[in-house]
Formats: structure tokens, sequence, C-alpha cells
């Protein structure tokens, strides 16, 4: 998860998104957004901004939705 310390939607997707994840053993990487320049860039603007496995699942407010749809296409065998 791309963050930004004092952005209060950041802590609030972290607080939701481990609620959904903690169950299912799935560790949640927070990436200061502002460490790079090109992070920062890309992504400055859309904090808080949620990847899985490189792929984005959802920025701005955690959708479980989405969520729950990614999991599941990462679940199903190859």
């Amino acid at each position: 998860m791309d963050s930004r310390a004092g952005c209060v939607l950041c802590e609030e997707m972290l607080g939701d998104i481990a609620a959904l994840t903690s169950a299912r053993g799935i560790p949640i990487d927070v990436i200061d957004v502002d460490a790079s320049a090109q992070t920062r860039a890309q992504f400055g603007h859309k904090v808080p901004v949620l990847f899985f496995a490189g792929d984005l699942v959802c920025h701005g407010r955690l959708d479980p939705e989405e969520v729950d749809k990614t999991l599941a296409h990462h679940r199903r065998p190859v």
C-alpha cells in the first residue's frame, strides 16, 4: 500500500485492509509514496493506493469488493 505520513485516508484504509487481510494471513507492506520522486509523481495524488501482486486494486478509499475479486483471482490455479 502506498501511503503518506499524516494522511487520514491512508490510516483509514490501513485499518480497513488489516481487518480484511489479517484473518487470511496476508501481510501488508506500507510504502511511503514520498520516498521516491517517481512514486510521488505517479501515485502521490491518489494516496492511499492499494496494490496486490503488483496490480492496482483501489485508491482513495478501500473497495472491499475489489479486494475480494483480486484475492479470488490470485487464488485460482493457473
